[in-house]
């Protein structure tokens, strides 16, 4: 089965490589050729029977409460991951607020599964190692489109590789850490349905995602206040923070 998806994912990109028209090179996008049939395979094949009907059925089964203690639990799996990088990135204040919360939502809070944290003031800082190499000066390198997990950039990309080493994520059996994957993934596409009706009336969809995309990581690495050097696009703020 594997054999035969990684051989559809080839040919599509086989395909693609001589389908970039001159006009829609982007800088930013030297792999283009290969990222829009991944794109493709991404969105017509996982999304269409896989991810999108697992979401529609979590969404049915799954009470709202409960759909918040999972957001609440996965996140606090990422409390020291998001410390560890507030200290990299030079914010005293904020690695101890993250220390603060995973203390107390782990402990009050049963495990993460309340945000007890939040009610109190200690509101979530969402970093990982990908804004810290940003912070840092390096660049976003080529965009990627990863199978089966959408936009990238080589930076973010390994960003997510040295995070996922860790603690205590790293503590988890590979199980585990699968069933986390396949929460926040399911969570993630579910939140996403209210705002795919913006990506399906783009014109051309694959640059819609980019744009949102680059405009998204510029918003965190910034921490809510980039730097405005041209208008603005004016992208909806849920499919942002979603993405």
């Amino acid at each position: 089965m594997f054999r035969a998806i990684f051989s559809g994912v080839l040919a599509l990109i086989l395909v693609g490589c001589a389908q970039v028209p001159e006009e829609r090179k982007d800088p930013r996008d030297p792999l283009q050729s290969m990222n829009r049939p991944i794109y493709d395979f991404n969105m017509d094949v996982l999304d269409t029977y896989i991810l999108r009907p697992a979401a529609e059925g979590y969404v049915a089964i799954t009470p709202a409460p409960v759909r918040s203690s999972i957001v609440n639990f996965t996140t606090n799996l990422a409390a020291p991951t998001d410390a560890v990088n507030s200290a990299l990135q030079g914010k005293p204040d904020d690695m101890a607020i993250n220390v603060a919360r995973f203390l107390v939502n782990s402990t009050v809070g049963i495990l993460g599964l309340f945000d007890v944290a939040k009610n109190i003031g200690l509101e979530h800082k969402d970093e990982d190692f990908g804004q810290t190499l940003g912070v840092w000066g390096v660049g976003d390198g080529a965009y990627l489109m990863i199978p089966g997990m959408g936009p990238s950039t080589a930076r973010n990309l390994t960003g997510d590789l040295v995070d996922n080493f860790v603690l205590p994520e790293i503590a988890l059996t590979t199980p585990q850490t699968l069933l986390v994957f396949a929460l926040r993934a399911v969570e993630t596409r579910a939140q996403l349905m209210s705002q795919e009706k913006l990506l399906n009336e783009a014109l051309d969809p694959y640059t819609f995602m980019k744009d949102v995309y680059y405009q998204r990581q510029l918003y965190e690495l910034y921490d809510g206040n980039p730097p405005v050097e041209d208008e603005p696009v004016d992208f909806d703020e849920d499919f942002l923070e979603n993405l």
